[in-house]
């Protein structure tokens, strides 16, 4: 499923400061051909691409939303048009994370969705949180917001946040020294001991400063391997192309009004970002 727009590397991104405070935002547009705004949720591919050769590679694309040593919560605005990396915000304070820096690269893969409407057979009886399938990318490099990486993938926690599923999915990058050493969950556990309990940990006890219960996990709070993480993503990549062609919208009309509001808004918030500037159909 390709743009005729889409991206599959950053060779050819760069971005874009705007505003400040609660209107700051952080665009991306191509280095040449155009200032188009370009979606790093839509218009960057699942599949990371070689620049070089115009193939794709075995590692998927891990777009940055948060630096590993940092607190201030950047992340994808979903619901405006050409999503924009913001900063998120609560009743106009901007949020960060009270619980201290965070010590992985935060961020998400892109046509991915959980899907509101779905529940998981292993997630707890929670339905999809409605955002980007989530990645803690844990090699050495500090990864800026906003970039594009290429990534392996080890393994997925599935963590319920507030009657939600958010699956957490665990990579490092292609090309961290670590990575020839790490190829599934279990390499993790035995090259660097205490790394999944430790993102465990994070996830589990992050909102307690903010005055909430922990947060719990689905699977006997086991981290599945590669196979069962890929799976997940192929499942959310399905439901990002049902929700960017409409399809969802369509299926759902037998659903609470609370879960098509927030359907219809990213739908119509996405299908306007993928619009072509001719105004013609997305091509894909």
């Amino acid at each position: 499923m390709e743009k005729k727009s889409s991206h599959g590397s950053n060779s050819n991104l760069q971005l874009l400061h705007e505003g400040e405070g609660l209107n700051y935002r952080m665009k991306t547009v191509p280095k040449v051909g155009g200032k188009k705004d370009i979606s790093l949720w839509h218009d960057v591919t699942l599949v990371h691409v070689d620049p070089t050769t115009s193939r794709p590679t075995p590692y998927l694309n891990f777009v940055c939303e948060i630096p590993k040593f940092s607190r201030k919560k950047y992340e994808i605005a979903t619901d405006e048009v050409g999503n924009p990396i913001k900063q998120d915000e609560k009743k106009g304070v901007l949020r960060e994370f009270k619980k201290g820096d965070i010590f992985f690269n935060y961020g998400c893969l892109p046509r991915t969705w959980e899907d509101p409407t779905f529940v998981h057979p292993d997630a707890e009886g929670c339905r999809g949180d409605n955002d980007p399938v989530d990645v803690c990318e844990i090699g050495l490099k500090i990864v800026k917001p906003g970039d594009v990486r290429p990534v392996k993938i080890l393994g997925i926690l599935c963590m319920i946040d507030e009657g939600e599923a958010d699956w957490k999915v665990v990579t490092i990058d292609a090309e961290d020294k670590w990575a020839p050493y790490l190829n599934d969950i279990n390499d993790v556990e035995e090259q660097l001991p205490g790394t999944l309990d430790a993102i465990r940990e994070w996830f589990r006890t992050y909102k307690i400063p903010d005055g909430k219960p922990p947060n719990v996990f689905g699977l006997d709070e086991k981290f599945m391997d590669k196979s069962y993480a890929l799976e997940i993503i192929k499942e959310c990549n399905h439901a990002w192309k049902e929700l960017i062609t409409g399809e969802k919208e369509r299926k759902i009309s037998s659903m609470g009004d609370d879960v098509q509001k927030l359907v219809r808004k990213l739908s119509k918030s996405n299908l306007l970002s993928l619009a072509p500037d001719d105004n013609e159909p997305p091509t894909f």
